[in-house]
C-alpha cells in the first residue's frame, strides 16, 4: 500500500490496514539502507497506581520538597 504525507507531514493509515484506535502510539524508524519506514506499536502505558506500588523507594524516605520559588538569575 502507498501512503502520501499531507501538507502537514502526516500519513494517514486506511481503517483496513491494522486494527488502530485514537490515542495508540507507535514508534517510527527510518532505515537509509533499505529506504523504508517502519512503525511498531508501543504498548500502552500500564496502571499509574501498579507502578508506584512497584517503586523500589518507599515514598517517606524522600527528601521533602524545597517549597521556595526559584530564584532569578
Amino acid at each position: 500500500m502507498i501512503l502520501t504525507l499531507d501538507a502537514k507531514r502526516r500519513l494517514t493509515l486506511p481503517a483496513s490496514l491494522a486494527p488502530t484506535r485514537p490515542g495508540d502510539h507507535f514508534k517510527a524508524e527510518f532505515d537509509p539502507a533499505e529506504d523504508t519506514l517502519v512503525f511498531r506499536r508501543v504498548a500502552a502505558k500500564g496502571d499509574w497506581l501498579e507502578v508506584l506500588k512497584a517503586c523500589p523507594v518507599d515514598l517517606d524516605d524522600l527528601p521533602a520538597r524545597s517549597r521556595e520559588l526559584s530564584k532569578r538569575r
